[in-house]
C-alpha cells in the first residue's frame, strides 16, 4: 500500500505533463473479497485465513481450531427445519456483484451457481451435524433447469437436509428461485444425527430420500465395473462395430458421414495447480464447489468444440467425488463426448430420426474424468467422474472405437435413460405444485 501511495509522486518527477494527475485510492468492495463464492456463503466456509492454517500445520497442529469441538457428539434426531438455510443473491440490486456472475453472452454463469450451491450445502450439513465433523461432498445426484434464467434478477438459494439415516451420509436438496421482489481429528466415518420428519409433507420428502439412497446402491451394483452389458446393450455394441467396419471396407459404398465423429477426437483436457484461495472449511483440501465449477466449464467447452455451436445446459447427471483434492496438487480434467441422442444406431441396427427433421436438436452427454497428482511424489489418484447433458441445434453422432470407449458409451446411455425417467417424475411432481411456487423455481 505504501508503494502505491508513492507512485504518483514518482510519475510527477519523470514527466511534468503528468503533474496534474490526481492519485486515486485503490479499494475493493466487500463482495469482491471472495474466491468466486458469494460472500454470504463464503464468510461461513473459511474459519481462518490460509496463512494461519498454514502456520498451524507447520507447527504440527491440526489446521482447524480443535478448541471449539465438543468432546461428546450430540446425536439427538434433528428436524428438517433445523438445517434449513436461505440466502438471497442480489444480482439485480448490485450490478458489480452481477458482474462476477455474468458470462460473455450476458447470461448467468451456471458453473458459478453450482459453486455457490455446494457452499450452501456445506452450511446446511454443519447446521445438521454440529461442529467437530469433517464433511466432504461425496456425490451429486442431479441438477435440472425447471425454468431457464432469461434475465438478471435477484436469486434465492435455499436448501435443507432431506434424508439422514443416522449413519455417515446425509442427503441435501437445494433450490434456486427468483427472489421475491420485497425482499476434525479423524477421517473415519462417524454417526450423525438422524432426521426426524415432523409432518406429512416432510414424511414424503424423507421417504423419497430413502428411496433414492436405496436406488443408488442398486445402481452401483449394476455398474459396468461390476457386471457385463446386458443383451440389448451387447446387441447395440455389435451393430455399431459392424457399422464401423463398413465405413472402412473398400468394397462397401457406405462411408463415414462428416457428422459422425470418433469419440477419441472429442476430448479436451486441462491441468491446473490447486491454490489455497479455493480451500474448503477444513483448510487443507479444495472446496468441492470449485471442483464442480471447473468440470462443468470444461464440459461446456467440450460440447461447444464438438458441435461448433453454443450448447444449452440441460442437466447435471449423477456425479461422484472419489478422493479429496489437496491444496498444492495438480488437478487433471479430461472431458469426452460420451453419448449423443438420437444415437447413431438402435439395438436392431436402424437409424433413429428427429421429431422435426428441419430443426434437428441433439442431446450431447459429456463425461469429465478427474484425477489429482501429488507434485512431490508424482502419485496420481482418481478424484471423481462428472456427467453433464447439453443440447445443440445440429445433427451429430459420436462413434466409439475401442472396448473402453464402448463401455463409456453404454454407461452414458444408461445415465441419459435414467435422467429421462427422473425428468418425467419431476415434471409430474411440478404439475401437482401450486402454480406460483412452480413459476419461481429455476434450478433444483
Amino acid at each position: 500500500m505504501m508503494a502505491s501511495l508513492r507512485r504518483p509522486h514518482t510519475l510527477r518527477s519523470l514527466s511534468p505533463a503528468l503533474s496534474g494527475l490526481r492519485a486515486n485510492t485503490f479499494h475493493t468492495t466487500a463482495t469482491s473479497r471472495t474466491d468466486g463464492v458469494f460472500k454470504g456463503l463464503a464468510d461461513q466456509r473459511k474459519p481462518m485465513p490460509w496463512i494461519e492454517a498454514f502456520n498451524r500445520l507447520q507447527e504440527g497442529k491440526p489446521a482447524h481450531n480443535s478448541d471449539d469441538i465438543p468432546k461428546e457428539r450430540d446425536l439427538t434426531p434433528r428436524k428438517m427445519s433445523d438445517s434449513y438455510h436461505r440466502v438471497v443473491l442480489p444480482l439485480k440490486k448490485d450490478p458489480w456483484l452481477s458482474d462476477t456472475y455474468v458470462n460473455s453472452s450476458g447470461h448467468i454463469r451456471l458453473g458459478t451457481l453450482f459453486m455457490d450451491l455446494d457452499a450452501l450445502s456445506g452450511i446446511i450439513v454443519y447446521k445438521h451435524t454440529g461442529p467437530g465433523v469433517t464433511t466432504v461432498t461425496a456425490a451429486l445426484d442431479r441438477i435440472t433447469i425447471a425454468h431457464p434464467l432469461t434475465e438478471i434478477c435477484d436469486l434465492e438459494y435455499s436448501g435443507q437436509v432431506t434424508y439422514a439415516s443416522g449413519r455417515s451420509s446425509v442427503e441435501i436438496t437445494c433450490k434456486v428461485a427468483k427472489a421475491r421482489e420485497e425482499d476434525p481429528n479423524t477421517r473415519k466415518p462417524v454417526n450423525i444425527p438422524k432426521l426426524e420428519p415432523t409432518n406429512e409433507e416432510e414424511e414424503k420428502i424423507f421417504k423419497a430420500g430413502e428411496a433414492k439412497s436405496l436406488s443408488k446402491k442398486e445402481t452401483s451394483k449394476a455398474s459396468l465395473l461390476q457386471t457385463e452389458p446386458n443383451d440389448a446393450e451387447s446387441a447395440l455394441i455389435h451393430q455399431i462395430w459392424l457399422r464401423q467396419l463398413a465405413y472402412h471396407d473398400p468394397n462397401n459404398d457406405l462411408r463415414q458421414p462428416p457428422n459422425v465423429i470418433a469419440m477419441s477426437k472429442t476430448q479436451l483436457s486441462t491441468a491446473s495447480i490447486m491454490q489455497p484461495q479455493n480451500r474448503n472449511r477444513h483448510q487443507v483440501m479444495i472446496f468441492g464447489g470449485f471442483h464442480l465449477k471447473q468440470t462443468f466449464e470444461l464440459a461446456f467447452c467440450c460440447a461447444a468444440s464438438f458441435a461448433h455451436a453454443r450448447p444449452t445446459f440441460i442437466s447435471a447427471d449423477p456425479c461422484t467425488f472419489r478422493n479429496p483434492v489437496p491444496i498444492g496438487s495438480v488437478l487433471y480434467l479430461t472431458a469426452t463426448v460420451a453419448y449423443t441422442d438420437p444415437p447413431l444406431l438402435e439395438e436392431d441396427g436402424t437409424e433413429p430420426g428427429f421429431p422435426d427433421n428441419d430443426n434437428p436438436m441433439t442431446r450431447v452427454h459429456v463425461r469429465v474424468d478427474s484425477k489429482v497428482r501429488d507434485v512431490e511424489h508424482g502419485v496420481a489418484k482418481p478424484t471423481g467422474q462428472f456427467n453433464y447433458t447439453f443440447s445443440v441445434p445440429k445433427d451429430l453422432k459420436v462413434l466409439p472405437h475401442t472396448y473402453e470407449e464402448y463401455m463409456v458409451y453404454i454407461d452414458a446411455r444408461r445415465r441419459v435413460a435414467l435422467g429421462d425417467s427422473q425428468r418425467k417424475e419431476e415434471q409430474q411432481a411440478s404439475s401437482n405444485m401450486r402454480p406460483e411456487a412452480t413459476e419461481k423455481n429455476l434450478i433444483r
